[in-house]
């Protein structure tokens, strides 16, 4: 008699960074991840916070860990939301530790092509979301073809942009925006440097066309009340335009709440990719 296959176990899951995009997807785990993935480590630089997600989630404070290093030790699969520079070094650790590795932070991925060749040497996982747009399937496939031109035109409300270090240089008073500024044209390199908490929908699309310049228009619009990314691509088998109009993250009006939404997504793609593979 065949002897019954057992189910594959649930994944080990770890979030560094606690804040409005690492507590959703923690969250997501007594809903739309409930049976794929177990929360074993959160990671935030402050202490408090990670402290305050596991009595949140009323999990033993054991999970809590103070340092990246612990955390990856600890998890199968990282899930990296802190959106600072410190993403990079928590790639690096997750790829050097043959790990699995959901990367929110798209935009840190931009000119690292060394993360990508860690990545196939070490036969680690990087997970890239879709984020906050739609549509990267029909452009990577038009991409075969070949491509013309890819322009994104990003327009968020002001409040979306408060804080940014970049404006404050420029002298830019958002409160003083009456109605629509373009705040930014150029490059997908420039536009992640100066807009590192509103744009990582650009590096997304940058590696989705692979190689293809990126044109990013940048617009701060006092009339909208969400973030709306529009994007037109032309070339050999057509023109493809998508537009996408996004609820803020109600915790962070900084992040789309469907870029949020898109993590979770892929986390349930990959435990479907592993069910499969065992």
């Amino acid at each position: 008699m065949p002897m019954e296959k057992k189910p594959p176990s649930k994944l080990r899951l770890g979030v560094a960074g606690c804040g409005a995009v690492g507590s959703r997807i923690a969250l997501s785990l007594a809903k739309e991840l409930k049976g794929s993935f177990v929360l074993t480590a959160l990671y935030d630089i402050d202490t408090a916070r990670s402290a305050a997600l596991a009595k949140r989630l009323r999990l033993s404070g054991r999970i809590v860990k103070r340092s990246i290093p612990e955390l990856v030790a600890g998890c199968d699969v990282v899930a990296e939301c802190v959106n600072s520079a410190d993403a990079v070094d928590i790639i690096t650790l997750a790829l050097k530790a043959h790990k699995k590795i959901l990367v929110m932070s798209v935009g840190r991925l931009f000119g690292k092509d060394s993360l990508f060749s860690l990545a196939r040497r070490n036969r680690a996982f990087l997970v890239l979301p879709s984020g906050a747009i739609a549509g990267l399937d029909a452009i990577k496939a038009a991409r075969l073809a070949g491509l013309f031109s890819v322009t994104l035109t990003s327009r968020k409300p002001t409040a979306g942009f408060k804080g940014n270090a970049f404006l404050a240089a420029e002298g830019v008073v958002l409160d003083d925006i009456k109605s629509d500024q373009v705040l930014f044209e150029g490059g997908v390199g420039e536009a992640v440097k100066r807009f590192p908490q509103n744009i990582n929908v650009a590096a997304a699309l940058a590696l989705a066309v692979d190689g293809t310049r990126v044109k990013v228009r940048i617009i701060a619009s006092p009339a909208l009340d969400r973030n709306t990314h529009e994007i037109v691509c032309i070339g050999k088998s057509g023109t493809i335009r998508t537009v996408t109009e996004n609820v803020p993250c109600p915790d962070n009006p900084k992040t789309s709440y469907l870029a949020v939404l898109s993590g979770i997504q892929a986390l349930k793609q990959l435990s479907d990719q592993v069910r499969i593979g065992t």
